[in-house]
């Protein structure tokens, strides 16, 4: 990344090598905005919590309007379908757990 970059992830924490990107954010080189962590939450001590070009949100950047309450409509509307025995609309095929969300 050049210099001056801010590395935004709100993607997977374990996309991020955050070893390595704590010593880019000491060196002032880089920003980064991080909404998802390896781990997460990330421990009390880490020091992304305390670099001043680092800022971490509490995994839900994405959440912040009516998304949320379409999504709550969306599990609504599976689970009337799973009680009444209708086709899935969004059905999760535990073999692909790993690759997905």
């Amino acid at each position: 990344m050049p210099d001056g970059a801010v590395l935004v992830n709100t993607a997977r924490g374990g996309l991020v090598d955050h070893d390595a990107l704590v010593g880019e954010l000491r060196t002032g080189r880089l920003s980064a905005v991080l909404d998802v962590t390896d781990p997460e939450p990330l421990p009390a001590d880490s020091p992304l919590l305390d670099l001043p070009n680092a800022f971490v949100t509490p995994h839900l950047a994405g959440s912040q309007g009516n998304e949320v309450a379409r999504l709550g409509r969306t599990v609504a509307e599976e689970a009337e379908r799973l009680v009444a025995g209708g086709e899935l609309a969004y059905e999760v095929d535990p073999s692909e757990l790993e690759r997905v969300a």
